[in-house]
């Protein structure tokens, strides 16, 4: 009778989860759930990276250390340096030669030797800053610079490699799905290093820092170590020395002889500095502006990441159903003009309310616009080239971020000196006119967008119907 109950207990669940279990329909018999589960980790690592550089040392470089600000933002903007070679990375790892066979593996273990080195340097850069040492200064501000460009050029060649790999081990009809896995166990990998960190160091001190870096240095070897562990089949044929081998430019010119590539990235980097600009200016905004506490502002991340969760359901039912791409990336331009609109009005109305609103529509618009451009540059690559069109969407995804981020920063204290000075005149005072300088800016690249986008949705796509089906996303942080 037990056992009756159990198999029945076991049928509901199989029945009910293509619907409703998360991910449930990534598994496929090449890629089962646990070694999918498995080879998410490299996200993590990257996660628990992200979160180090941009938020942990961000701000105990500049509270605790009393390193200068500016200096703190040239060295969290070092590792976008390296951004642009993303492309090239994902090509060389689609033709890479190996007497292993293998393509992706060299990659992703070379880039988490980056990471462990660069968190290997940074302590010993943290106790040159702190003034516990007899050495001079500059020895702290090179070591923690070259501590930062050693993280980040690591989780971009670990993460364009991965996702690569990702693309090589799904079948067709799960790849969207298997790399929306990927994409969220980002965040989550975010999440917990976040909530990690902090519980580590709630109680401040050098030691503890140096304590918790050196411990990301050893979880991101770990982490990356079992996610690789028999996930890459070798191939001795495809790795061959003496296979012949396209040029770096012979594929770029092959991957947009559509005529469609270079607008299409056009489009990706006008829509990513629209939905970038604000990033690190939100919660100050909700602080300054609205009066809200550390507290309220600090859940305005959490409220983002619901809005692009939601954007990963509604884009898997959309594209499933045979939704285009740029439809679907232009619908999100259209929600993050409202979005922006909104964060705007907010302060007129001094409404926290419509500012959560805002924030949520950000994240759902941001996440629609990501979903459906690298759904886009995929559907132009071939299949041997996937790491080429990866890399292509995360270099210019990932440069276009960072300098719209840097750009509305000083855009938004160079106008609220003016303000401050009068020179906008005595209606205009204040921190409220940059922030909304920031906001109508990013409405105007938005539309933008929208304009290089017309071509491209009007254009017929071939082949539609052997498209991969979209599961929830499929792009990279």
């Amino acid at each position: 009778m037990q056992n009756k109950r159990l198999k029945t207990f076991a049928g509901f669940w199989t029945e009910l989860s293509p619907t409703w279990l998360p991910f449930a329909d990534a598994a496929s018999a090449e890629l089962p759930l646990g070694r999918l589960l498995r080879l998410a980790l490299f996200q993590v690592s990257v996660g628990m990276a992200i979160v180090m550089l941009n938020g942990t040392l961000n701000r105990v470089m500049i509270v605790e250390l009393q390193v200068p600000a500016t200096l703190v933002g040239v060295m969290i903007s070092l590792p976008l340096l390296f951004a642009p070679f993303r492309a090239y990375i994902g090509h060389r790892s689609d033709n890479y030669r190996s007497l292993l066979g293998w393509r992706r593996v060299p990659f992703i273990w070379m880039g988490t030797l980056l990471q462990f080195g660069g968190f290997a340097i940074m302590p010993f850069a943290l106790i040159v800053l702190s003034g516990d040492t007899n050495g001079p200064l500059w020895y702290g501000h090179v070591g923690a610079a070259l501590a930062f460009l050693l993280v980040g050029a690591g989780l971009h060649t670990t993460q364009t490699s991965g996702l690569a790999l990702a693309m090589d081990l799904a079948p067709p009809k799960t790849r969207p799905r298997v790399v929306a896995l990927l994409y969220v166990m980002l965040l989550a990998g975010m999440l917990v290093s976040a909530l990690g960190f902090g519980f580590a160091l709630q109680d401040f001190s050098q030691i503890g820092l140096i304590g918790v870096v050196q411990g990301a240095a050893l979880i991101t070897v770990a982490l990356n170590l079992v996610a690789l562990w028999k996930q890459e089949p070798q191939d001795f044929a495809l790795t061959s020395p003496e296979r012949k081998r396209q040029s770096f430019r012979a594929s770029w010119q092959a991957y947009k002889a559509s005529g469609q590539t270079l607008r299409l990235l056009t489009a990706v980097g006008f829509g990513t500095a629209a939905f970038s600009m604000q990033d690190v200016l939100l919660e100050p905004y909700g602080g300054e502006v609205l009066g809200l506490s550390v507290a309220s502002t600090t859940t305005l991340t959490a409220l983002w990441a619901a809005g692009t969760i939601a954007a990963l359901i509604v884009a898997s039912r959309r594209l499933m159903a045979g939704a285009d791409p740029g439809r679907l990336a232009a619908s999100g331009c259209l929600v993050g003009v409202l979005a922006f609109a909104l964060v705007g009005f907010a302060a007129l109305l001094d409404s926290a309310f419509v500012f959560r609103i805002g924030t949520v529509l950000i994240g759902f618009g941001a996440g629609l616009f990501a979903v459906g451009t690298l759904t886009a540059c995929m559907d132009l690559a071939r299949r041997e080239s996937s790491g080429l069109a990866l890399g292509a969407w995360g270099a210019v995804q990932a440069t276009s971020a960072g300098l719209a981020i840097a750009a509305g920063a000083l855009l938004r204290d160079l106008v609220t000196r003016w303000a401050d000075a009068g020179i906008l005149g005595p209606a205009l005072h204040g921190p409220l006119p940059g922030y909304i300088s920031v906001y109508q800016i990013e409405i105007f690249l938005l539309f933008v967008t929208l304009a290089l986008f017309g071509p491209l949705v009007r254009a017929e796509r071939a082949q539609q119907d052997s498209r991969a089906k979209f599961g929830l996303s499929e792009f990279p942080g």
